[in-house]
């Protein structure tokens, strides 16, 4: 495609020729401070898109994208308009036409608002540092990574069968885990948008196998999943859980009683929109609503409280949903293979998530959140929150290596001498510790999906997206999220005085979480363009919402617990166990027998780690766990553990395990679960 001349007479004419511009790289003369751009779709772009995914070509926000971003700092010069061909970077001779200074902005509602200037300055900092080539602090040594091969057709949906642990419903011949639940109980509990996810992946797969080998009958889709009757009608939400359905994003409660696939699925339907438009992202429905919780009486659930056996099951779940929400929207993410990357085996900066906890295990056992990482957050916070530009303002790049050459050498054996970092520095090492991990911190399996998000019609369906996307990270990989985005919102706290929003946050971040080791030599510039405001934008979502997003919603709590009663149900069926069972029944009830105290309007507590044992408590309407951990504080006074330290468990008949929200009421979880056990223990928050 041939360039398209460059005569700018008035702003008309201006707008117009850069709608033209060309995606040809010598055509592209735009400032990468500024993040003005229009870019067109072309063949390179699409081979882009088959090799990284449609979501890193794209952005996530549709193949036109226009951010804007032209305010300066205060103090700062005066930014160029961004013109074609008139970039001060690109034509230095060019006299740039000033602007008025604008001061930071302090609203936290709009994308519109986002001072990109900020991300593309830290791309300078990130570049001139060294921190996209080669491991800071090392000796030359760089990371390698093993040339991938593109995946093979049927790839995708073998992986994600696998991982949703349903591979055996196309391949009998693969050996059952013992430990992994019978696909029959785990699809007996699907909702309908779930049901269409897998069946699509599973009748796609199977396409693809009759393709390739050509051989033995394979099981068909239509045995394992039973088309829906002529008069059978989908579920119906309940009153007012789609509120938004025919209006814009304005409603602040948020249904976690009702699968996100189905609410979206009913967003769809009432308003025949699939996908985002360009448009939408500067309008209002780009603000930040309040979101909160709808208050559940049987206690909210956060990451942490379900016992390793539960919590597998909730990853397979949410698997399911988090792609049955997407297919709603005509969104087809598929989870990108990481490859074998050679990388370090011990110390701080470039080494393995897992490798850095393990060997952190052993000095403190434990640990969640890297040493490393929690050292660096305190030094910067106590040097003060309200230094100007703290996260923004550089470190000096030579003292910076100097830095981490002596962390590396001097951290583990605590000789090192925090007394000689300045705050700025401690805070480059913090982000240079993200940007150095061999893997993204979001994985590279799911960081499509990330950025996939804004592609989602509304803020809560997106916000909904990242709940569940937050709920699929490895352990260490979401613990160490939140304790940054926990960091990020304590800075932000201070803005009035260190001029850090929340908006100045993201895009000052979203580079450092988003861009890894390595990852700016696989996408060309156009690309990178493409992602600023869309990952600033997701950074932005993670701070705001973190309070909402480390949580399980109900709906797939409530599929754990059906899962775990079917697994019931079939294990009394079996023959062998029935006729087991029926030697002992005189002494024994073939189901587990509700306490004697729960059919009389009492539960009886336990607490074998303390000298008081158990004790009755009457369930009364408004009796809440935290009311009984009061209660039994005050019988023993023997226990020296304070309060926030002791949890009241539910354990057995739905659930394996749960530690309960202290706002839980107990009559009405025990009525949903009768054959709990209520158990008192320490735990380690």
């Amino acid at each position: 495609m041939a360039c398209k001349p460059c005569c700018v007479k008035d702003d008309q004419t201006q707008r117009q020729t850069d709608r033209m511009v060309s995606r040809i790289a010598e055509c592209l003369h735009l400032s990468r401070k500024t993040g003005h751009y229009s870019l067109e779709h072309n063949q390179s772009t699409q081979q882009q898109q088959d090799r990284y995914g449609p979501s890193l070509a794209t952005g996530g926000t549709g193949t036109n994208n226009t951010e804007s971003g032209s305010a300066t700092h205060p103090g700062s010069q005066p930014s160029s308009s961004p013109k074609l061909a008139s970039s001060p970077r690109h034509s230095p001779n060019t006299k740039p036409r000033p602007q008025p200074t604008c001061q930071r902005s302090f609203s936290q509602d709009s994308l519109d608002e986002l001072e990109m200037d900020d991300y593309w300055k830290e791309i300078e900092n990130i570049e001139s540092s060294g921190g996209g080539h080669g491991r800071a602090g090392g000796e030359g040594e760089t990371q390698e990574e093993e040339q991938q091969k593109a995946p093979e057709e049927g790839e995708h949906e073998e992986a994600w069968l696998t991982e949703a642990g349903l591979v055996r419903l196309v391949d009998d011949s693969l050996a059952a885990d013992d430990h992994e639940e019978d696909s029959a109980v785990f699809l007996s509990t699907l909702t309908r948008t779930q049901a269409a996810a897998v069946q699509l992946r599973v009748s796609s797969y199977q396409q693809t196998l009759l393709r390739r080998r050509n051989r033995q009958h394979l099981p068909d889709v239509r045995d394992i999943f039973r088309p829906p009757e002529k008069n059978e009608e989908p579920p119906k939400l309940e009153e007012g859980s789609d509120k938004d359905a025919t209006t814009a994003e304005t409603e602040m409660e948020l249904n976690v009683e009702v699968a996100f696939s189905e609410q979206a699925l009913s967003y769809r339907d009432n308003n025949q929109r699939l996908k985002v438009n360009n448009s939408s992202l500067n309008s209002s429905d780009d603000k930040l609503p309040n979101f909160k919780l709808l208050r559940d009486k049987t206690g909210q659930t956060r990451v942490g409280d379900l016992s390793p056996l539960d919590m597998k099951k909730v990853r397979r779940l949410v698997l399911v949903e988090m792609t049955a929400l997407f297919d709603t929207a005509g969104i087809d993410v598929k989870a990108n293979k990481p490859g074998r990357v050679k990388s370090k085996e011990s110390g701080l900066f470039g080494v393995p998530l897992i490798t850095l906890l393990d060997q952190d295990h052993r000095r403190v056992p434990g640990t969640k959140v890297p040493l490393i990482l929690q050292r660096l957050i305190r030094h910067v916070e106590e040097e003060g929150l309200d230094t100007e530009g703290l996260l923004r303002i550089p470190g000096a790049a030579t003292r910076v290596k100097s830095l981490c050459q002596e962390l590396e050498s001097s951290f583990y054996d605590r000789t090192f001498q925090w007394n000689q970092v300045k705050q700025h520095d401690a805070a480059s090492l913090l982000k240079l510790f993200i940007r150095e991990l061999p893997h993204p911190l979001l994985t590279v399996e799911y960081l499509n999906a990330f950025i996939a998000v804004n592609k989602l019609p509304t803020k809560k369906q997106q916000l909904q997206a990242l709940n569940l996307l937050v709920l699929l990270l490895p352990e260490a990989n979401r613990d160490t999220l939140k304790a940054l985005v926990e960091f990020f919102q304590r800075v932000i706290n201070h803005q009035a005085k260190n001029k850090m929003t929340l908006n100045n946050v993201s895009v000052v971040m979203a580079p450092n979480i988003f861009m890894f080791k390595g990852f700016r030599s696989k996408v060309t510039e156009q690309q990178e363009f493409s992602m600023a405001t869309s990952t600033a934008n997701i950074v932005r979502l993670l701070i705001r919402y973190q309070n909402l997003l480390w949580t399980i919603p109900k709906f797939i709590l409530t599929q754990v617990r059906q899962q775990n009663m079917e697994s019931q149900r079939k294990l009394y069926k079996d023959r062998a166990v029935r006729k087991l069972l029926k030697k002992i029944t005189t002494d024994r009830p073939l189901d587990k027998a509700i306490p004697e105290e729960n059919t009389q309007g009492f539960i009886r507590v336990q607490a074998p780690q303390f000298s008081k044992i158990s004790m009755a408590i009457q369930l009364t309407e408004d009796l809440q766990a935290s009311d009984v951990l009061t209660r039994f504080l005050s019988q023993d006074s023997s226990v020296s553990v304070k309060k926030e330290d002791l949890c009241l468990y539910e354990i057995g008949g739905n659930i394996k395990e749960r530690c309960l929200d202290e706002e839980t009421y107990m009559k009405d979880l025990s009525q949903l679960n009768p054959a709990a056990e209520w158990v008192i223990k320490a735990v380690q928050r």
